[in-house]
């Protein structure tokens, strides 16, 4: 005979939650109030600016007056659109993009790789490869400058050296595309190698030795263990590399200020010369917020790729 102390449930201990796995409004309490003053930040220094330059995009404003000017509404839209100067400095910041993302994923994986295989002086190789990162970009471009200058830089001087003809690195477009690539590439080097470092350091060590007890060389090892493992750390540094490079203003700007002739000027600074050298603040509002909405599809695709793959694996 079935009682009615048999089918009550029985007690449960207190673990924080509800049985139906959510937490208790205390503990919800204290999340929201953990959270609020980044949240305070996020909406000030960042949803805030945004919500401005979409209301500044739909009128006539000007960076040396006071107030929001006439309205225009798409107006600044269409002429950004049908500027082709704008459409060039997209194509310079997707160049400089397809010049530098490959060999700071594709370098920095191996770097990484090689540092973490040698027995001595580990430490002095990550540093040695991350210090650059930490160096201010104003400084790495008067040292690069420096470098490059015609006559009395190093480069020039060590091409003249050897008989090779010098090559105009800040006075050409193809010479400018170089230096500003190996200088972001000395640069931004230790970023990327810092996230394979701390992915590689977690494959567990009972794979490599396994690996080697069936006779597998170390190079056999880093192809079929450590490359796959890095699989996720791949994508994530190829997605962050891609919007990184998208975004790049400062270093060319400070090496060769969009020259010669604006062949190498990139999309941000195309709109800091629009909103702050031509006063033109709503039509640079507007053209913030079309690249913004590029950098934001190419952000969703990816993570749509990604979601696919991931859904194709776990079936």
């Amino acid at each position: 005979m079935t009682t009615v102390a048999a089918t009550r449930p029985a007690p449960t201990a207190h673990t924080g939650t509800h049985p139906a796995g959510r937490p208790h409004r205390s503990e919800r309490r204290a999340g929201a109030l953990l959270t609020a003053p980044f949240f305070v930040i996020h909406l000030v220094f960042l949803i805030g600016p945004l919500l401005v330059g979409v209301v500044l995009s739909f009128f006539n404003t000007t960076t040396v007056k006071d107030g929001l000017g006439e309205f225009v509404g798409l107006s600044n839209y269409s002429e950004v659109i049908g500027d082709p100067q704008f459409w060039d400095a997209m194509w310079h910041s997707v160049l400089f993009t397809l010049l530098t993302t490959p060999p700071l994923v594709i370098l920095t994986m191996a770097a990484a790789i090689l540092a973490s295989r040698v027995r001595r002086g580990r430490v002095f190789y990550r540093l040695a490869f991350f210090a650059p990162y930490v160096v201010p970009s104003s400084i790495v471009a008067l040292i690069f400058l420096w470098m490059y200058t015609p006559q009395i830089g190093l480069i020039p001087k060590i091409f003249d050296a050897v008989g090779l003809p010098v090559p105009d690195f800040i006075g050409s477009t193809s010479g400018g595309w170089t230096a500003v690539t190996l200088m972001t590439l000395w640069w931004t080097f230790g970023f990327n190698f810092v996230l394979y470092t701390a992915a590689i350091q977690d494959v567990p060590s009972d794979v490599y030795e396994a690996a080697a007890i069936d006779g597998a060389s170390p190079w056999q090892q880093i192809r079929h263990i450590t490359v796959p493992m890095l699989g996720r750390t791949t994508s994530l540094v190829l997605i962050l590399q891609i919007l990184a490079s998208l975004k790049v203003f400062d270093q060319i700007y400070l090496l060769l200020g969009g020259g010669p002739d604006q062949s190498t000027r990139p999309v941000i600074e195309y709109i800091y010369d629009t909103g702050f050298t031509s006063y033109r603040g709503g039509y640079g509002a507007a053209a913030t917020l079309v690249y913004f909405v590029v950098i934001v599809v190419i952000s969703a695709a990816w993570y749509g790729l990604r979601h696919r793959r991931a859904t194709r694996t776990a079936a």
